[in-house]
């Protein structure tokens, strides 16, 4: 869930239009993304961007925050102070990065559109952060060698899918250079999991160790065209984010792809949960990622014990003992 002050700076932004006006810009922004036209910018307004805002900001807080605590989880000791956010939007992922790591002090987001730019702006003063309050907003294109701030953590959600394929090798290289940890957020298709694998790559190339979600450094397990490598997070829609999507639930599933690679050795996790549990009476059905076996199914039975309890409380995306089961 958003936190407080962001929704209600969100929903303070949103006012000055109609839930009619920014539906129509959802619906344009929506066709734009799905039938892109060379050199355009999906953008056209004022209210596209604040539509764009409403339409992404909670899904991309909560697939953010989902990858970042992962690995969190697995870097107690990481303690950024410094953050570079490549293709931040409106903010969303810096909003995550301040919840999770009280540390930062200074925050820096490089965005191409500067009506983004501006409400992102906006919606950061009313952060309990000080850091997130007090971003810098850097008005640039991402692209290899652009100049950029050292940062100990360097981000990228939903952005190195949009830019040219020849250049993503040496953006990802560019992204890294310099930082202790680096996390990048795709969609959660088989084009968003086919841009974080080739990045992975890279990563891993450049001498980094593959944090999360992987258990390993080594080649991806699943094969290219029979599956892809993603995760889900559900978030609750406010009655105006239903408005604006057209929908009638009340929540919705944002899947996901990431990679987290840390400068140094990590601890990680022995295996993985790659599917949502199949939890039936008596037994729970795993789909596992493991570092030394490559994928395998795990069926964890109540005579179990401690590891069926264990196995009834994990989640899609969570760890698991990778020898157990």
């Amino acid at each position: 869930m958003l936190p407080d002050a962001l929704r209600a700076a969100l929903d303070q932004a949103l006012t000055r239009y109609s839930p009619q006006e920014l539906s129509r810009s959802v619906a344009h922004l929506t066709e734009s993304y799905r039938t892109p036209s060379a050199g355009g910018t999906h953008l056209r307004t004022q209210a596209d961007v604040a539509a764009y805002a409403a339409y992404r900001m909670p899904a991309t807080y909560a697939a953010a925050g989902a990858a970042m605590r992962q690995a969190a989880a697995l870097t107690p000791g990481f303690q950024p102070a410094t953050l570079l956010d490549a293709g931040g939007g409106t903010g969303a992922a810096i909003w995550a990065a301040g919840a999770i790591w009280p540390s930062l002090r200074q925050v820096t987001v490089i965005e191409h559109d500067p009506h983004v730019i501006d409400l992102g702006r906006r919606l950061a003063r009313g952060s309990e952060a000080a850091a997130v309050r007090d971003t810098t907003w850097r008005h640039a294109a991402i692209r290899p060698g652009l100049n950029r701030p050292p940062a100990d953590l360097a981000t990228m959600s939903y952005a190195l899918g949009e830019l040219p394929e020849r250049d993503r090798p040496d953006i990802v290289r560019w992204l890294a250079d310099g930082t202790a940890m680096v996390i990048i957020i795709e969609p959660g298709t088989p084009a968003g999991y086919a841009t974080i694998a080739a990045a992975r790559e890279v990563l891993s190339g450049q001498g980094m160790t593959i944090a999360a979600p992987c258990p390993h450094d080594g080649r991806c397990p699943i094969q290219p065209g029979r599956d892809w490598c993603h995760f889900s997070v559900r978030l609750p829609r406010s009655s105006l984010h239903r408005q604006v999507k057209a929908g009638t639930l009340s929540f919705e599933d944002e899947k996901f792809s990431y990679v987290a690679a840390t400068a140094g050795p990590s601890p990680r996790a022995e295996a993985r949960v790659l599917r949502h549990p199949q939890k039936r009476k008596g037994v729970v059905s795993l789909r596992l990622c493991t570092a030394d076996d490559g994928l395998r199914d795990v069926i964890v039975s109540k005579r179990q014990g401690e590891l069926y309890r264990r196995a009834r409380d994990v989640d899609w995306g969570d760890a698991w003992p990778g020898g157990e089961g």
